[in-house]
């Protein structure tokens, strides 16, 4: 079976990265944004596949308080459930299908936690999280969250495939789901057998396969790849067993963006003083509802 890391690029392929896998001990994470292949596609900084897990009856996902600036989180799940809480005072319960966009601007807390009522019994939990940088003039805006349900997102189907247009604009349809950069965001799904052209409109596009096995220019790829397209080349996917990947990008960034733990900015100069702001207690941390912990700031690297 081939696999564009072991080969040689096809005339629509430009990169593909293998993402880093992190055990968090309840689940396991695949991080195919940022990599060494890969820093971004369009204005996506960040991209983790969180499971499939399942969670035991009493236990549940818990990711503590902890800051961001400079960008906007992006939480699309295909299983279970999560519990937002932030410092701006949100409080929702996401589900499958559903769209968390949170807005850090110049700085939010947030906790991610499975909700008490997953907790009484077994638990699966498996989705996408996606980071969005702020453009320039935007990175110090007010933080701010928008929960979107299942009508806000248009279905696209027809000959064996299905797409959620999550955000932005994909196959004529237009999500609801607002957004500071130009960029789209797709959940779509084909059966074996189907196959799918996405055009060039944007100079910036990637799929990450979840599930199944697809083929492009004929090379075949397994479910945890993120298949980066090359600019202005309309793309073929086709299934060759049942199939679901995320497609998504959007406009170039403009300009470079530095990430170091939950920060995105334009200046690193700008990422110190969050570094310091966190460590000193001067952010906005407390998250109503979910005041007794938080993460605290990584050492130094060495």
């Amino acid at each position: 079976m081939s696999d564009l890391s072991h080969s040689e690029p096809s005339s629509a392929v430009d990169t593909v990265v293998v993402p880093r896998t992190s055990d968090l001990g309840d689940f396991e994470v695949k991080r195919a944004l940022p990599s060494a292949q890969r820093r971004s596609v369009g204005a996506f900084v960040f991209l983790d596949e969180m499971g499939p897990a399942l969670f035991p009856a009493n236990t549940g996902m818990d990711v503590r308080p902890h800051p961001h600036i400079g960008l906007e989180t992006v939480t699309y799940l295909y299983e279970g459930g999560i519990m937002h809480r932030d410092s701006a005072g949100h409080t929702q319960l996401i589900s499958p299908g559903e769209v968390n966009w949170m807005t850090a601007g110049r700085g939010i807390v947030h906790s991610e936690r499975s909700s008490e009522e997953a907790r009484k019994g077994p638990q699966r939990l498996y989705g996408l999280q996606t980071w969005v940088a702020l453009p320039r003039q935007h990175e110090e805006t007010d933080p701010g969250f928008t929960h979107y349900g299942l009508d806000a997102q248009p279905i696209v189907e027809g000959e064996g495939v299905r797409t959620q247009v999550v955000a932005g604009t994909l196959f004529g349809k237009t999500s609801s789901v607002k957004t500071l950069s130009p960029l789209f965001y797709g959940d779509v799904q084909m059966r074996a057998g189907s196959q799918v052209q996405l055009d060039a409109e944007y100079e910036e596009r990637a799929a990450y396969l979840v599930q199944g096995t697809i083929e492009v220019d004929g090379l075949v790829f397994e479910p945890g790849r993120l298949v980066v397209f090359k600019p202005g080349c309309p793309v073929t996917v086709k299934a060759l067993t049942e199939a679901r990947f995320a497609v998504l990008g959007g406009e170039p960034l403009d300009g470079p963006r530095f990430i170091w733990w939950n920060f995105v900015s334009s200046s690193k100069d700008r990422i110190e003083q969050a570094k310091d702001d966190w460590s000193r207690d001067r952010f906005n941390q407390v998250v109503p509802g979910d005041e007794s912990e938080f993460i605290p700031l990584p050492p130094p690297r060495v």
